[in-house]
């Protein structure tokens, strides 16, 4: 007998973007914002192990292991990428467009 295989195979007809947002831990959409197509994917906290970003919607940082969210317009490159938390991502259409800090904010 065989041992189980639990993981899909990658590749091949059935191989898709689905899959691979499941392979990085979350899952992958496409949303419209500011009149273009984004693509989301949805990073689980234990594929973010080791790895800080900064959120563009808050300018504070995603600390390792944190769940967040990965956005990019959908014809961009790696380049374009930005990490997020996700109360960010969900409240991007009610903040404005330029992050207001304290006095007291560091400048990074």
């Amino acid at each position: 007998m065989s041992p189980r295989r639990n993981r899909p195979k990658i590749g091949g007809p059935s191989g898709s973007s689905e899959d691979e947002g499941r392979r990085y831990g979350g899952f992958q959409s496409t949303e419209s914002w500011q009149g273009e197509e984004w693509n989301v994917r949805h990073v689980a906290g234990a594929s973010a192990a080791g790895k800080t970003y900064r959120c563009p919607g808050c300018d504070q940082e995603i600390a390792s292991g944190v769940a967040h969210v990965v956005a990019w317009p959908e014809y961009g490159g790696v380049d374009d990428r930005r990490h997020w938390h996700k109360a960010c991502w969900n409240a991007k259409d009610r903040r404005t467009t330029k992050v207001q800090r304290s006095r007291n904010a560091p400048r990074h």
